[in-house]
């Protein structure tokens, strides 16, 4: 599964590196319910926005902003989330996290790669797991955790081969030893979710 594809990302991004340049100030962001990611130097405005960009000589973005979603977009579909993990045996802390670094909540986010909806199915995986309407959370939420179900099974039990197995594919954790694939996305993808699912995991307890 690919990272989304947020409107107008990449000219706010550059927008907002340019800011502690010339302004000197600290940036914040979030993520909307459709996906779009918002900067401002002045998080009074919303209370989702949360600190991306601290100000100083040694500050970079990625070192300091991790997206965490808002209590209201995980209650949103908690219910199908605990059904699904129920139905299948997987946890649903692990479910959050996947979902929190594939689409964010959003259900109708599409990748530059064609996979769609909240847990980011490419075409063929939908249809191996039957789903119909990938922009159906539920059918959606469904499909995705019979397939990460499949992948803790497959690498037995190995949340980190799974989760490396959903970005990149099985057949690619496979082809390399069943270990996790030299690719720089899937090399950053897996501690990403392993980070998010102990946050989540943090969470229930």
């Amino acid at each position: 599964m690919k990272d989304i594809s947020y409107i107008l990302a990449g000219a706010i991004l550059t927008s907002a590196l340019v800011v502690p340049t010339l302004a000197r100030a600290d940036i914040y962001t979030f993520v909307d319910e459709r996906g779009v990611k918002h900067y401002t130097n002045l998080p009074a405005l919303d209370r989702r926005y949360k600190l991306a960009w601290k100000e100083g000589p040694r500050a970079t973005w990625a070192s300091t902003y991790t997206y965490m979603p808002t209590e209201a977009e995980i209650l949103r579909y908690k219910s199908m989330i605990t059904t699904a993990s129920r139905t299948h045996g997987v946890d649903d802390a692990l479910v959050h996290a996947v979902i929190t670094a594939e689409s964010a909540y959003n259900p109708k986010a599409v990748s530059k790669a064609g996979a769609q909806g909240i847990m980011q199915l490419m075409p063929g995986t939908a249809r191996r797991y039957g789903v119909v309407d990938s922009m159906d959370p539920a059918q959606n939420i469904q499909g995705g955790v019979k397939y990460l179900k499949d992948l803790l099974a497959m690498f037995k039990g190995n949340t980190e081969l799974a989760v490396a197995g959903y970005n990149a594919g099985e057949n690619a954790v496979i082809r390399h030893g069943n270990r996790i694939p030299p690719y720089a996305e899937t090399a950053a993808y897996v501690p990403k979710v392993m980070d998010y699912y102990r946050k989540f995991q943090a969470r229930k307890g």
